[in-house]
């Protein structure tokens, strides 16, 4: 993967990320009462789950291409 793609995936998530958590405070802010208050690290994780996706496949995709082509585990006969 090269480097620009791995920085667009890594931006992708944390803006999602920060939007998220934006939408979340802006959800339990807008109209608070204690059962907003109780509910909301359900929210928050709720709209955190598309940032915590895409950075898992970024690192899934980065650990796929940083693996060097010369490592090969030896097999005994």
């Amino acid at each position: 993967m090269s480097k620009t793609v791995s920085v667009l995936w890594l931006t992708a998530a944390a803006l999602l990320s920060a939007g998220g958590l934006a939408f979340s405070l802006w959800l339990t802010i807008a109209n608070f009462n204690l059962i907003w208050l109780i509910l909301s690290p359900v929210i928050i994780a709720f709209y955190q789950s598309p940032a915590a996706l895409v950075f898992r496949m970024w690192k899934s995709r980065r650990r796929l291409f940083n693996r060097s082509p010369s490592f090969s585990p030896s097999v005994e006969r």
